[in-house]
């Protein structure tokens, strides 16, 4: 096969882009996720809030291959009020994070992804286009689990979720008590729990995925992930706004993995939607 070599004037050797369509996995599945939680600086949130979705969106995740869906949601001061528990080995303080980033990534493409992210993310930070003002809480590339639904085969799958207008998201992450026992809290969530949460409640699916460790040649800002060997992350897609079913839907979320003995929740946290293109909820984020 070809490589991509840039002529004299910059250019990319196009039928480089036609070879590359004819080999490899295209699925629609959601082999695998980047999740990305961001705390914007006191001051700066209006800045990042544009810099973000009118360029990083697209420039540092969309316009990317492999990346083939992507929404973004944000945390206001009330929904921050929320998240437990108080002590979180994710965020610290736990309302850390006012805007979370969920992106799919086809399955089978994780590597080729990687490599083309770590160097466009090197020529944005040449090129001045890095907001700098701005800490990453929970950043990390995630592969697919499971999906558990609400309603069997009716209704949207995985690959439409963040496609369907759907009105929030609780991002709920929790820690197996050691590496031996990740397999069997999976197995707990998808078989028992998660099925008997979802019964009769505004939430229509449950993606969990398990973290992966970011590359060596990462951006020096964004941390390593940890406990890559015992942690899960569950999305949570809600037909309605967290607020109006967090008590009965989500209260309670780390007594039922407590009572197993089997890990201990690191963060429930609720969203809404952003509105693409404005500054809707900037002025309530702190």
């Amino acid at each position: 096969m070809s490589t991509v070599n840039d002529g004299p004037s910059g250019e990319t050797r196009s039928e480089v882009y036609a070879e590359l369509a004819g080999v490899g996995p295209y699925g629609v599945r959601p082999g695998h996720a980047l999740i990305t939680m961001v705390e914007p600086h006191p001051g700066h949130e209006y800045a990042y809030n544009r810099w973000y979705e009118d360029d990083h969106y697209y420039a540092g995740a969309m316009a990317m291959p492999w990346i083939y869906a992507g929404r973004r949601w944000v945390a206001t001061r009330d929904l921050q009020l929320l998240r437990y528990p108080e002590k979180s080995a994710v965020a610290c303080p736990v309302t850390a994070g006012c805007y979370i980033s969920t992106y799919w990534i086809t399955e089978g493409r994780y590597t080729e992804h990687m490599r083309w992210t770590v160097a466009i993310n090197k020529r944005l930070n040449r090129d001045g286009r890095v907001h700098q003002q701005r800490t990453h809480v929970f950043t990390a590339f995630q592969d697919h689990e499971a999906t558990v639904y609400r309603d069997g085969a009716a209704g949207p799958r995985d690959h439409h979720a963040l496609d369907h207008p759907y009105a929030g998201l609780v991002v709920e992450v929790i820690d197996a008590q050691g590496p031996e026992r990740r397999a069997e809290l999976l197995e707990w969530l998808c078989g028992r729990h998660l099925p008997k949460r979802l019964a009769g409640s505004p939430a229509a699916m449950v993606t969990v995925f398990r973290p992966t460790p970011l590359p060596g040649d990462r951006m020096t800002y964004v941390k390593q992930v940890e406990a890559v060997d015992t942690r899960l992350t569950l999305l949570w897609f809600l037909e309605a706004d967290p607020r109006e079913c967090w008590e009965p839907t989500f209260r309670g979320l780390d007594a039922a993995v407590d009572a197993t003995g089997l890990g201990r929740v690191e963060l429930v946290a609720p969203f809404i939607p952003t509105v693409p293109g404005t500054d809707r909820y900037v002025d309530r984020l702190r």
